[in-house]
């Protein structure tokens, strides 16, 4: 640690070692462990007794336990409190990982590292830790010369890229609510005032045409991206519903010379149902309807009440702590920064508040025929207004679509089931193709011609691996992304460790850990896979759920180790099988997997609102370019499904991160009643199981995790044996190799290599117990010696002052007996 954690800026990011010094619990490295709590995850206690494979302990509260010898854990020395590194401790478990992101939450310290992971606590307030004056102490510096923190992230890979020349990428992942946007930000935020910085004076000046620079352009997408992105779910009012990869171009001095963003999985269900009382569709439903700008209302024909449109008043209607006024107006700068149209803005709201007149539709059952007929057609012609065409052209593509039959095209009845499931479909097209369309949009804006790309570093926002009661296909896609990702990170992490084990010269058998997900990501993605049977029978007309799990049972029960049949589940919408990933077993329900891999839509809608007279809606139903050629559109309907358009979006994401250098940043909800300070054990301990946290910490516990240069260990450990020591000046290499050879430590406890002394997990505990004791010895015997000195010193004084006291006795007696004395 080269700062010094008095410094003000480091208030909430650095600890004092001498107070925690000060505070650190009574250890003894034979007692001290960490025994398992329901409240707490994990609790400090001390072994009182063993019996057999049975442990007594004593509890930090008092309470004793009798338990299984696997169950208790060692506990680390006190010097690894608060670590700033996890990966440092000598103790690597699931409770020294609780216990220490604990400690350092509850002293306001959201930033730790684990490794080659960042992990974010997500605070719940506002810290000033984001300003400019901490840019500054972390401008330049490497990562052991500042306290955790993103910035330390996002700098070191800026550095690495000016130094070697090479593209960055930043991983951010955790579950909804955990911080993963607002980190986002705050990383884009860092470069675009690093880059700042090197800008000339021509560069800063604003443009006449009011568009912002680059770098407010690049902060300036969130507003817009939040609002048609963003909701609020059961654990987060501002939860993205969508993942992104933003890459930062940057020239050859370090300037940023553009960006471009890519969108993975928006979640299009959102847009036509919400759970009940604890959700919102997406914000900017609610951001025009708020009134904040009165003109609006007449514009888009709506009234600003969300309460009167069934699309946005299944949930909730505001969010605590969010101004919907204030959001609005935060996304108008947005689109005058990014420098879109007027007109363009206007469409993309007109196409937004059609949605809720689709919603508002009503029909009816004809009879006893199949075919469904209008109920009213009022909303039926504001929708139809704000789209462009007419009332009558809607309502038929919507209630009579045509068909091909072999050459001829012909109408076919739609009952009233199949037209609501044709508006959703309608609806939620609609939305996807506007967010599309707004991304595209965006990327052009920041697509500027001027400047010389040569780099870039990609910042990658993506939901966290998720296990809930009800699994369904879009909790696949997220958690074989996740799966992808981790397999990433085992592959990266240990390639670099191998690296460093290669460079020092150390005895080491290569190990690739990225292909123990290999079997599970097979499962999903290969032909044959989970994909390629929900593909093949989305081609079917007459396919069904159940066709869709026998295939898919048939394919790989008792064939793939990764597969299997769920366990009984007393939810709703029990699990039809189960898959094994990194993070744990998940059961999925396969109910309407069909339609939403298909996500049909009527194609005589498709047809109708490509011939809008509005551009904009015109523009949204274009057929894409290359999907336009009879042959491929022959080959099937796979083309078009979601799995396979997902599978080739992440297997594109995949080979860009593979040719980037990767930081990572793992985002952690501590509680969710969003209280400050408070840490929920058993939510967090889910969460670094599912983030690969403790992947990491496995896959660290094969290798040597403790690593010390010679010097530290020279200086720190010597204690251990200074009679195996040589005389005279020695090379710290030579001492490191005397003091262990003389301990007798196994052979695969440690590697020596040509600068550093790797230690096996837990080895570093055990030297620390030693030296411990050998302190301990030394200090009792220096302090004997110097309570000799004193009572020596303290008894000496006590003769002389018996001496003089007789002196001076004897001199009294004496004058006593003369003083009368006439000679």
């Amino acid at each position: 640690m080269s700062y010094d954690p008095n410094d003000p800026d480091f208030q909430f990011l650095a600890i004092d070692k001498k107070k925690l010094i000060a505070e650190a619990a009574p250890y003894d490295g034979q007692k001290s462990v960490m025994v398992p709590d329901k409240k707490e995850g994990y609790v400090n206690a001390e072994i009182t007794g063993t019996k057999g494979e049975q442990v007594t302990v004593k509890t930090k509260n008092g309470e004793e336990k009798t338990l299984k010898k696997e169950l208790v854990q060692q506990r680390n020395p006190p010097k690894f409190d608060k670590m700033e590194d996890m990966a440092n401790m000598t103790y690597l478990s699931e409770s020294a990982v609780l216990q220490n992101l604990r400690a350092r939450y509850e002293s306001t310290l959201i930033y730790t590292y684990s490794g080659l992971f960042c992990i974010a606590v997500n605070p719940y307030r506002r810290l000033p830790i984001y300003g400019m004056n901490v840019v500054n102490k972390f401008k330049g510096k490497k990562k052991n010369e500042v306290p955790p923190h993103l910035f330390s992230i996002a700098d070191n890979a800026y550095s690495n890229m000016m130094v070697d020349r090479e593209n960055q990428s930043c991983l951010i992942t955790g579950e909804s609510g955990a911080g993963k946007t607002e980190n986002t930000k705050k990383v884009i935020s860092y470069f675009a005032l690093v880059a700042a910085a090197l800008s000339s004076d021509d560069d800063k000046a604003a443009a006449d045409d009011g568009k912002g620079s680059l770098e407010d352009q690049i902060v300036q997408c969130n507003p817009v991206l939040e609002a048609y992105g963003n909701a609020k779910t059961a654990r987060n009012n501002n939860s993205s519903r969508f993942g992104k990869f933003i890459r930062i171009h940057f020239g050859p001095s370090g300037k940023i010379a553009g960006c471009d963003i890519e969108t993975y999985l928006l979640e299009k269900s959102r847009v036509t149902y919400q759970q009940p009382g604890i959700e919102r569709n997406y914000h900017v439903f609610y951001q025009l309807l708020c009134g904040k700008i009165p003109e609006y209302a007449e514009k888009l024909e709506v009234k600003n009440d969300a309460g009167l449109y069934h699309f946005i008043n299944q949930g909730c209607l505001t969010v605590d702590n969010m101004d919907d006024g204030e959001e609005l107006m935060a996304m108008e700068d947005a689109y005058r920064v990014l420098g879109f149209p007027d007109e363009d803005k206007l469409a993309l709201y007109r196409i937004t508040c059609s949605i809720l007149h689709l919603g508002e539709m009503k029909f009816k059952q004809k009879g006893r025929e199949e075919q469904a007929m209008e109920d009213g057609t009022a909303e039926a012609t504001r929708a139809a207004s704000l789209l462009g065409t007419t009332c009558a052209a809607l309502l038929d593509s919507i209630l009579r679509p045509k068909v091909k039959v072999g050459t001829e095209l012909v109408t076919k009845q739609q009952n009233l089931q199949q037209v609501q499931f044709g508006i959703q479909a309608m609806s939620k097209s609609l939305f996807a193709r506007m967010f599309a369309e707004i991304v595209l949009r965006v990327n052009k804006t920041l697509d500027t011609a001027k400047g010389k790309r040569c780099f870039f570093i990609g910042v990658l926002d993506i939901a966290g691996f998720e296990i809930f009661d009800y699994n369904t296909f879009e909790q696949l896609c997220i958690n074989y992304t996740n799966e992808r990702l981790q397999q990433f990170f085992n592959h990266h992490m240990f390639v670099l460790e191998q690296e460093e084990y290669k460079k020092e010269g150390i005895q080491w058998t290569f190990i690739d850990f990225g292909m123990d997900l290999a079997a599970c990501i097979e499962l999903i993605e290969k032909p044959g896979g989970i994909f390629s049977i929900l593909e093949e029978q989305c081609m079917f007309p007459k396919a069904t759920d159940k066709t869709l799990i026998d295939g898919m049972n048939g394919a790989h029960m008792g064939k793939s180790k990764c597969y299997s049949k769920p366990k009984p589940s007393k939810h709703v919408f029990p699990p039809h099988f189960e898959l094994a990933h990194y993070a744990g077993n998940v059961g999925y329900n396969i109910t309407g997997w069909l339609d939403k891999n298909k996500d049909p839509v009527n194609q005589t809608v498709v047809e109708t609102l490509m011939a809008s007279s509005d551009p904009m809606v015109s523009l949204l139903f274009q057929p894409a370019p290359e999907t336009g050629g009879k042959k491929k559109s022959k080959k099937g309907a796979a083309f078009q499904t979601i799995s396979n358009a997902h599978k080739e979006s992440l297997g594109r994401l995949m080979t860009t991160l593979y040719q980037t250098h990767p930081h990572f940043v793992r985002c952690i909800i501590p509680n969710e009643l969003k209280t400050p300070g408070l840490v929920d054990a058993a939510l967090v301990m889910h969460q670094l199981q599912c983030n690969g946290v403790l992947e990491g910490i496995r896959i660290c516990r094969k290798g040597f995790p403790n690593r010390m240069i010679y010097s530290e260990f020279k200086q720190r450990y010597s204690i251990l044996a200074p009679n195996a020591i040589p005389t005279g000046f020695v090379e710290a290499k030579v001492v490191t190799e005397k003091v262990l050879g003389a301990l007798n430590l196994e052979e695969n406890d440690f590697r020596t290599g040509n600068t550093k002394v790797f230690f096996r997990a837990g080895v570093l505990g055990m030297l620390e117990d030693i030296r411990d004791e050998r302190l301990s010895s030394i200090i009792c015997y220096f302090q004997a010696h110097i309570r000799g000195y004193t009572m020596r010193r303290g008894y000496g004084k006590l003769i002389q002052q018996r001496t003089a006291l007789e002196k001076i006795q004897k001199n009294i007696r004496t004058w006593i007996g003369t003083r009368d004395w006439v000679w």
